[in-house]
């Protein structure tokens, strides 16, 4: 199935029309993110301790002398291959790799674990993950443990948390989703209101191809990083 074809005319009427909503969309938008930047704040245990590749590591350090905090919380499945371990995760991650322009804007972004932090600094090194990861391994912290994407204020030596995000507010990490969303047939899963016919598939099940999360066979290839047994 393909979408009905017509003359440039009719094509730019139909954009126009659809331009006008995504104009609308846009400044909803905005006018979120400004309601967002006026939330209260909740303080947070500042003594809170996260193992990191320096060993157990204080709150205030994994600031690195910034202000600002964005961490990205990823699942583990304990004692799992390489291939096992979350397809969203996966992809939330691999998706947003280089932190500049945050730490441009005084913000530092960190990923959160799950898993111990002996059994996934191997996945890690694995997978070529740049920034930082630490283990929230048997946190049960208000602020610490909750949320997935979460952002925090350092002022002074307190530490507050501002923002959090599950489920599908965690796309903000996953541009690629939002390029396929500008493609005729989207992003090809069920949940989307498509034409009939058009091509879809279970929700996410496109994340893994022949048993491992897509990222991961860049990953095998000749050439790239391979490490340990766990590869498989």
């Amino acid at each position: 199935m393909t979408p009905q074809v017509v003359d440039r005319g009719t094509w730019l009427r139909a954009r126009a029309a659809l331009l006008t909503r995504e104009k609308a969309h846009t400044r909803e938008g905005d006018a979120i993110a400004a309601a967002r930047r006026r939330l209260p704040m909740v303080e947070v245990d500042p003594t809170v301790t996260l193992v990191g590749a320096n060993g157990p590591t204080a709150l205030h350090d994994i600031f690195e002398g910034r202000d600002q905090l964005l961490v990205c919380k990823h699942m583990w499945h304990r004692g799992k291959s390489f291939a096992e371990q979350c397809r969203g995760c996966t992809a939330t991650v691999w998706n947003f790799q280089d932190p500049t322009y945050l730490e441009a804007r005084g913000v530092t972004f960190a990923v959160w674990c799950q898993g111990p932090y002996d059994e996934f600094a191997p996945y890690r090194d694995f997978m070529g993950y740049p920034t930082p990861w630490y283990s929230v391994d048997g946190i049960d912290v208000p602020g610490i443990s909750d949320g997935w994407i979460t952002t925090y204020l350092r002022v002074g030596d307190r530490i507050f948390q501002t923002y959090e995000t599950d489920g599908r507010g965690c796309e903000v990490m996953m541009p690629a989703l939002r390029l396929l969303d500008l493609t005729v047939y989207g992003r090809q899963e069920q949940w989307e209101d498509s034409p009939a016919g058009w091509p879809q598939d279970p929700t996410q099940s496109w994340f893994v191809r022949d048993g491992r999360p897509i990222p991961q066979w860049t990953r095998l290839m000749p050439g790239s990083a391979e490490v340990g047994a766990d590869c498989g």
